[in-house]
C-alpha cells in the first residue's frame, strides 16, 4: 500500500469518487430512482471490489459512491439539503441514534428483513443497542469495527508491558522522541483525556481542562514524528525511527501486518478511568437515508452486504484490513485465511472488544480542540 489514508480524521483529504461532485447541482440523482442508487460512506465500499458485482447484477443502474473526510462532514451534507441526492449513509456508531434519526435525516429498516442477519453476527452485536433508535426502530446495519489506541513495536515494547502501562507509556520520560503522533485531531483529543485520566465523552471543565492541556502539552512535546499519514508512520515504526505511536489501532496497523511486519500491533489498555476501561473501539453502522423519493436499490445493497464473499471483499477493501461483525457467521469465517486472521489481531480482538468504551460524540470537542491546536501550534 502506497496512498495515504486519514479515515478516521474530523479533518482530511478529500477521497471523492469522480463525479459525484457534480450529482447534487445537476439534480440527476432525481431522476429513474428504481434505476439509480448512491452512497455516502467511508472508503472500502466504494472500491469497484465491492460495488463491481452489485453493478453486474444490477445491469444498467447507476450505483454511485462518495467516500467522505469525516462523519460531520457527511452529516453536514444531509443537513444541508442532499437528502435528495444520497440512498445511504456510513458514519461511525453514534451519530445515527443521536442525530440522524432525531433529525429525520435516516429512516428506519424493515426489522423482517434485517433483524435474521443479526442472529449471524459475533455475539456482542446480536443485539447492538446502536443500530436501534430510542423508539425500537432498526436504524443502520453494522458491519466494520475495530479497537482503535495506539500503537507499538513489539520488538521493543512487549504487548504485555504496553496493555500493563496503557496511555502513561506516552507520559513516560524515557520514551520521549522515541514515539510518534498520527494526527487524527477528533481521536488525539479522545485519547489525551483518556491519558489524562478523563472521560473524553462527558463534559471537561475546571481543573480537569488544566489535566487535559497538560497531557496534550507532554505529548505534543514528547513526539518526534507528526503526520496523518499511516503508512509514513508505520514505516517510521518499522525502520526503529520510533518504538510507538499515539493514536492507532487494528486500522492502523493492519496493512504492516499483512505485509509481514507482525511486530507492528494495536495496544488496548488493560485498564482505564471510565468504568475501568481505556480503549475506545468504532463501529460503522449503514443507514437508509430519507431520501423523498427512495432508490428501490438501497435495501437490495445493504442485504448484498451480508453475503459471506462481499462480507470479506469489505473487510479487505482499500488497503487497510478490519474485523467486521458477520465474522460470527462460519460461512464468513471460512473466507479468512490465517494471515488475515493474524493482520486484524483476531487472536486478542474479544478481550480488546471488552476492555473498549463504545465511541461517541466529544461532549467538550471545541473547547478542547482549541486547547489542543494552541499546544500543537507551541
Amino acid at each position: 500500500m502506497t496512498r495515504k489514508l486519514s479515515r478516521r480524521q474530523f479533518v482530511g483529504h478529500s477521497a471523492a469518487v469522480a463525479g459525484l461532485a457534480t450529482l447534487a447541482l445537476t439534480g440527476r440523482a432525481q431522476a429513474g430512482r428504481k434505476d439509480r442508487m448512491n452512497i455516502l460512506c467511508w472508503e472500502g465500499y466504494n472500491s469497484d471490489q465491492v460495488l463491481g458485482p452489485f453493478r453486474e447484477r444490477h445491469p444498467g443502474a447507476s450505483v454511485r459512491a462518495e467516500s467522505g473526510t469525516s462523519d460531520p462532514d457527511m452529516i453536514n451534507k444531509l443537513r444541508a439539503g442532499e437528502t435528495s441526492v444520497w440512498d445511504l449513509i456510513n458514519v461511525n456508531q453514534p451519530w445515527a441514534r443521536d442525530q440522524l434519526y432525531p433529525e429525520q435525516l435516516i429512516r428506519p429498516l424493515p426489522k423482517e428483513r434485517f433483524l435474521p442477519f443479526f442472529e449471524r453476527m459475533s455475539p456482542e452485536f446480536k443485539h447492538y443497542p446502536l443500530a436501534f433508535a430510542d423508539d425500537g426502530e432498526l436504524i443502520g446495519m453494522p458491519q466494520r469495527y475495530g479497537p482503535f489506541s495506539f500503537v507499538v513495536n513489539t520488538d521493543v515494547i512487549s504487548r504485555e508491558m504496553a496493555e500493563d502501562q496503557g496511555w502513561n507509556l506516552f507520559l513516560d520520560p524515557a520514551l520521549k522522541d522515541r514515539f510518534g503522533l498520527l494526527t487524527y485531531d477528533n481521536w488525539n483529543v479522545i485519547h489525551m483525556c483518556l491519558t489524562a485520566g478523563l472521560n473524553p465523552f462527558a463534559p471537561v471543565e475546571g481543573g480537569d481542562v488544566d489535566k487535559f492541556r497538560s497531557v496534550a502539552r507532554t505529548i505534543f512535546d514528547g513526539a518526534k514524528l507528526l503526520t496523518d499519514d499511516l503508512v509514513a508512520m508505520n514505516t517510521a515504526l518499522i525502520n526503529g525511527e520510533i518504538d510507538a505511536y499515539f493514536t492507532g489501532g487494528t486500522y492502523t496497523a493492519s496493512p504492516a501486518r499483512y505485509d509481514g511486519a507482525t511486530n507492528v500491533r494495536g495496544i488496548t489498555p488493560r485498564s482505564g478511568p471510565v468504568d475501568g476501561k481505556g480503549g475506545v473501539v468504532w463501529v460503522e453502522l449503514t443507514s437508509p437515508v430519507n431520501n423523498p423519493d427512495p432508490s428501490d436499490l438501497a435495501e437490495d445493497f445493504l442485504e448484498y452486504v451480508q453475503e459471506p464473499e462481499i462480507c470479506k471483499r469489505v473487510a479487505f477493501a482499500e488497503g487497510t484490513y478490519n474485523p467486521i461483525t458477520q465474522m460470527g457467521n462460519p460461512e464468513v469465517m471460512a473466507r479468512f485465511d490465517e494471515e488475515e486472521l493474524d493482520a486484524i489481531q483476531w487472536d486478542t480482538l474479544a478481550d480488546e472488544m471488552a476492555r473498549s468504551l463504545d465511541y461517541q460524540v466529544v461532549t467538550s470537542y471545541d473547547s478542547l480542540i482549541e486547547i489542543y491546536t494552541q499546544e500543537r501550534r507551541s
